[in-house]
């Protein structure tokens, strides 16, 4: 491990541990209520980090980790055995009675809202019910080409990898969907281009979020900027990037799935 790596990885542990000590004493003067865990149901780069920080804005929200993707799988305690290589096999068993042990003492339990954002819990949901109750969830989906950009891009994943992936990603998202209750769905794009409406059927769905604040700008990381932005539709010019060739390949598996694609409302994007 390189020098400077080395250096944040000491550093983001002195932070995790600086925010356990500080939520011990919280809870030691402070009364805690009674929880609702709300868990955000996404795929890889399909914007979980910007709704995360949106959600967040809430004065009544509690995320289990603030930094980087913001996710509660990528805790010191639970890394080694929640992002592991086999997390994306279904058959890879949770103690997720260990986990909720470990995310409590992440979350300020003084607010009525506990947040997650773990990306592969978008197959684990019926286990995840199995632990934690009053239970809610956030399910969203994007355009799988742009998707599909992105996994190449930061994976260097082949295209027909990378399609392959995002639509076992919609297939997860479907079946949760239709089998799943206390959930809310909406797409990346909705949240991009229909902010008013989306906001308020978020609202709706967990009144405690009624104080979300979607005119800030977002530090979400994205291909064109790490600085903050406005909420935006990046899809266009992702999927821009992706050549004639790539789209050859994905497309080859994305028609094997016609119905799907169109279950979401996307439909097949055919190369120059």
């Amino acid at each position: 491990m390189k020098q400077e790596n080395i250096f944040h990885h000491y550093k983001r542990l002195i932070y995790y541990f600086l925010v356990r000590q500080k939520l011990v004493l919280k809870h030691l003067f402070l009364k805690k209520t009674e929880a609702q865990f709300l868990f955000i149901l996404s795929p890889p780069y399909c914007g979980s980090t910007l709704l995360n920080q949106l959600l967040s804005t809430s004065e009544n929200v509690s995320c289990n980790n603030n930094l980087g993707t913001r996710e509660g799988q990528l805790l010191p305690e639970v890394k080694n055995f929640m992002f592991q290589k086999d997390r994306w096999n279904k058959n890879t068993e949770y103690p997720w009675k260990e986990i909720k042990q470990v995310w409590m003492k992440y979350w300020d339990q003084t607010k009525p809202v506990l947040l997650d954002k773990s990306i592969p819990n978008i197959m684990r949901v019926k286990e995840i019910r199995k632990e934690f109750n009053n239970i809610y969830f956030i399910c969203m989906v994007r355009n799988p080409y742009a998707q599909v950009e992105g996994i190449i891009r930061r994976n260097n994943s082949t295209p027909e990898d990378a399609a392959n992936f995002a639509i076992n990603c919609l297939r997860y998202q479907k079946k949760n969907i239709e089998q799943e209750n206390n959930l809310l769905s909406f797409s990346y794009e909705q949240l991009c281009e229909d902010k008013g409406e989306t906001i308020e059927k978020i609202t709706n769905f967990l009144p405690e979020l009624n104080d979300i604040n979607v005119n800030i700008l977002f530090k979400a990381h994205n291909f064109k900027t790490t600085e903050g932005m406005v909420i935006t539709n990046l899809n266009d010019e992702k999927i821009a990037k992706l050549s004639s060739k790539q789209l050859t390949v994905i497309n080859s598996i994305f028609k094997k799935d016609i119905e799907l694609l169109g279950y979401f409302n996307y439909s097949i994007i055919e190369g120059s």
